[in-house]
């Protein structure tokens, strides 16, 4: 494939990597780097099921199908001592005693950009985390809701997620919505939490024939030509770090 170029939304242009592969390795943890080292942290949000189990169901660990390659990707540029990659799940980001411990306390300061990756109902809280940390101060550059699942009273019953509809604020926005050809079973789950059908807002917002539980999928594809959300994200992550 030729090497494309994008425009990020810094406006600065860059050339596109090969795309990496979407097999995940064995070991999909990320090193931690000190933060007096980081240039950009990014947290990859899961959905029900994800991190823990879900009424019995999971955990799948989805996003982090979608976060390893992405790692690799930095690593592979040499830039794995610049970057924080964490993964939590989408009850570890709400209250501020958890968004304190489990988000706050990663990013070195309020001057570093922030990447949020959410997925379903991860996608959900992920959306209201980049307002609230806008809100602090901090500096969320970029944020990709993935199918995102929230709208359903009776998810509130049993899920930690705001009941609100949310109010992103970040650069940049992707949206991408999963609208299967052959629904499965996640697909009748993220019918029953209800997803939220974003019309307006996101700076890219498309729609994409896989399944709900396809993170990778929906991150790692193409979503204008050649260019996926982990190629904008990537990109984005790598201009911070050039010098």
């Amino acid at each position: 494939m030729e090497t494309d170029v994008i425009v990020l939304p810094n406006g600065n242009t860059a050339k596109l990597a090969a795309k990496p592969t979407l097999t995940p390795v064995a070991d999909q943890s990320h090193k931690p780097v000190e933060l007096k080292n980081c240039r950009a942290v990014a947290f990859f949000i899961g959905g029900a099921g994800d991190k823990e189990s879900y009424y019995f169901a999971g955990p799948y660990k989805n996003i982090t199908y979608a976060q390893d390659p992405l790692n690799r990707r930095v690593e592979k540029a040499g830039k794995e001592k610049l970057f924080r990659s964490i993964y939590r799940g989408y009850n570890e980001v709400r209250g501020d005693s958890d968004i304190k411990r489990n988000v706050i306390a990663h990013i070195p300061d309020k001057a570093t950009p922030v990447y949020i990756v959410g997925h379903s109902l991860g996608g959900w809280n992920g959306a209201h985390l980049s307002s609230l940390l806008e809100g602090e101060g901090y500096r969320v550059e970029m944020l990709i809701t993935l199918d995102p699942v929230g709208e359903g009273a009776l998810v509130w019953l049993g899920s930690d997620i705001h009941y609100s509809k949310p109010e992103p604020k970040s650069g940049y926005w992707i949206n991408v919505r999963a609208e299967p050809s052959v629904p499965d079973p996640s697909d009748s789950v993220a019918e029953f939490g209800e997803k939220w059908l974003v019309q307006s807002g996101p700076d890219i917002n498309c729609v994409m024939n896989t399944n709900h539980a396809n993170a990778w999928d929906m991150f790692l594809k193409p979503i204008q030509g050649e260019v996926s959300a982990a190629d904008y994200m990537y990109e984005s992550i790598i201009s911070y770090m050039a010098n």
